[in-house]
């Protein structure tokens, strides 16, 4: 069983690994791939490995009719493959007919199954790090692409995938044979959190954690349990006789729970999309009279841009947004003083050494014992 404080020797014992590790970055990854890397490096070294990189060298080109192509520069034969795709980059161009297109998630997919398809089958094993994961925004009566992007890339040989914060886990259904971990960085959240706003004070009088909707409860169901915290809950009053922007637009959101008046509150959801939701709901907890508001977001993508946020943040309606590292975050983002990044690779990297040999992960899902230390830690246990 893997543990946070499990040796780098027990990590890289050459006799217990199932095959040399190799990561290769789809375009798009390399910032991430690269801190993954150093973290596995580090500990290859420290158990007596003569290493560079686990990085092996690869790229997508595309000729300028938009057509495009997998490369993997050395060779992969009996190696056990990691390949970390970011489906949500937005920020990577490529020239079609003269123009510069921006890429997709469709895009970044296709590159993905280039790349698989550049390993011409000789690799030993191969696994995909897929945070957010492809097509998962989906519902009933919806093209079902997750699942099906699931099933074509068991089909090509892809025996584990590792994403974060599901949209809808249920998607793994769709290849019950296939190894699928849904993984909830709950303890980088917490950490950075308590790293960033050191005055906190994580009780009952003076802390809460609020869903944002009834779809993110057992999110903040887990973060209230473990800290021994109360819950509360908005419910979205939708308006289902029209459709706007491919949605049912939210008439009003509804509060269920205890007063939240002079206490610090916490809210987490999987994405920060346009974050007019989570505007919203911090507005309607200032009315109520809460202190601080700290809203968190795996995926804090921003697609209507950042001037909302700048307002809410100037007005004392936001006192900062927890966002991952798991997918593209503008240099704009990155700068703002209400934004604090969570750093989940070294996560990451211990799940990548655990499957490298074939071990136990079930104590990187679950973290209990590792948000105890940390609330031991920081004078915050109970």
């Amino acid at each position: 069983m893997v543990q946070a404080r499990t040796s780098a020797k027990e990590f890289f014992n050459a006799d217990e690994r199932l095959a040399d590790l190799g990561l290769i970055a789809v375009p798009g990854a390399e910032e991430l791939t690269a801190k993954i890397d150093r973290h596995l490096l580090r500990w290859a070294q420290e158990a007596g490995m003569d290493q560079d990189t686990f990085i092996i060298e690869s790229e997508c080109p595309r000729f300028s009719s938009g057509d495009g192509k997998g490369l993997i520069r050395s060779t992969v034969r009996g190696d056990d493959i990691y390949f970390v795709v970011d489906v949500g980059n937005y920020n990577q161009k490529y020239k079609i007919f003269g123009h510069e297109n921006f890429m997709s998630p469709d895009d970044h997919f296709q590159n993905l199954k280039r790349l698989i398809q550049a390993t011409s089958g000789k690799a030993k094993r191969m696994s995909v790090i897929m945070p957010l994961l492809y097509g998962s925004r989906r519902a009933y009566r919806e093209s079902l692409d997750c699942a099906v992007a699931l099933q074509e890339l068991q089909a090509m040989g892809i025996s584990n995938i590792v994403t974060f914060d599901a949209h809808d886990p249920r998607m793994q259904n769709a290849v019950p044979l296939m190894g699928f971990d849904n993984v909830m960085p709950t303890y980088q959240v917490l950490k950075a959190m308590l790293r960033a706003v050191p005055d906190l004070q994580l009780d009952r009088d003076h802390f809460m954690v609020i869903s944002p909707d009834e779809g993110a409860m057992n999110r903040n169901m887990y973060y209230a349990s473990v800290l021994g915290v109360n819950l509360g809950m908005f419910y979205k009053r939708r308006d289902y006789s029209q459709v706007v922007n491919g949605r049912n637009p939210i008439v009003a959101h509804e509060y269920l729970g205890e007063s939240v008046e002079g206490k610090d509150v916490f809210v987490a959801d999987d994405i920060i999309s346009s974050g007019e939701s989570m505007l919203d709901i911090a507005y309607a907890l200032k009315k109520q009279g809460a202190k601080r508001i700290f809203a968190n977001a795996t995926y804090a993508i921003f697609t209507n841009g950042l001037d909302s946020f700048d307002k809410a943040y100037a007005d004392g309606m936001i006192a900062g947004v927890f966002g991952s590292n798991l997918t593209y975050r503008t240099p704009e983002l990155l700068s703002r003083p209400w934004f604090h990044e969570v750093d989940v690779s070294k996560y990451i990297a211990y799940f990548i050494a655990a499957l490298n040999h074939d071990l136990s992960v079930s104590a990187i899902i679950d973290p209990h014992e590792k948000i105890k230390a940390l609330l031991e830690r920081t004078g915050q246990a109970r």
